[in-house]
């Protein structure tokens, strides 16, 4: 019985969700990035098994084709290349290019302000999974754990693409799963916004053979935003999404001390 009141207590804790916004804003995505002391010699780029780095004139890294599997790392003798802080989105695919020499750093970027403005500050999203290993599908299930609470950022997932703002595609785009997505995308109302979701569905990743449709859903459908990892984790999904409607302002409101932004009256919690 002791232990059933602690975790009931841990589950009604006034502190526990705007804590989590602090925890969020420290949980940058990484990647590997090779610096000037990189010599080319092409080892990372052999152990890559995406073909996410190509070495020419210069060190090269796509991220929408990284898995993180951390080989280039490893392989590396003259430990030219370390995990370096990544941008947690871009708005177009070359964004996602980074060349050694040049700065990692992006400027967030905004969607177009007339569908900001028309979605305004509370997002639904329809989850579509065109063929993934699930692995981002677990992530996007605990975007509405106590921890993550997207629904305090006005985010939450709806059952049907009629009902969307926003679609959220998943995995590399499957023969099987092509008529699906684009009675999705034609279910959706305008204006919508497509979202690649991790390596896969922007690249195609480890499954750029076999029975998929080109190299990730951009060269099939028009893509918005591109949210690289494998998977990307549920705070960069909440930053990106904020970020790029322009509403990090809701997003650093809850970082007021708990007190501020959680009541406890009556014993139950209320915003």
């Amino acid at each position: 019985m002791k232990v059933l009141n602690q975790v009931i207590k841990n589950l009604f804790s006034t502190k526990r969700p705007a804590e989590s916004v602090e925890s969020m804003e420290e949980m940058r995505p990484k990647m590997p990035f090779a610096s000037i002391q990189c010599n080319n010699c092409g080892k990372c780029s052999d152990v890559c098994e995406t073909n996410a780095i190509v070495i020419e004139d210069r060190w090269r890294i796509d991220i929408g084709k990284c898995i993180l599997c951390g080989k280039c790392i490893d392989v590396c003798e003259e430990k030219a290349i370390e995990w370096t802080d990544a941008p947690d989105y871009s708005l177009s695919r070359s964004g996602l290019i980074f060349i050694s020499g040049e700065s990692t750093e992006r400027t967030p970027e905004l969607l177009d302000e007339s569908i900001r403005k028309r979605l305004g500050r509370s997002l639904d999203i329809r989850e579509v999974d065109t063929g993934s290993c699930n692995a981002c599908e677990v992530e996007v299930n605990a975007l509405s754990n106590q921890f993550y609470d997207m629904n305090r950022f006005g985010i939450k997932v709806v059952a049907s693409p009629r009902h969307a703002d926003i679609l959220l595609i998943t995995g590399p785009l499957t023969e099987n799963m092509y008529d699906a997505l684009m009675s999705a995308i034609k279910a959706t109302p305008d204006p919508k916004i497509l979202i690649a979701m991790g390596t896969c569905a922007i690249s195609g990743g480890i499954f750029t053979e076999g029975k998929v449709i080109g190299q990730g859903i951009s060269d099939t459908v028009g893509v918005n935003m591109f949210i690289p990892g494998c998977p990307p984790s549920p705070d960069r999904l909440i930053r990106s999404l904020l970020s790029a409607f322009g509403s990090t302002d809701h997003y650093y409101s809850a970082l007021r001390t708990p007190d501020d932004v959680f009541r406890n009256t009556s014993g139950n919690n209320t915003v």
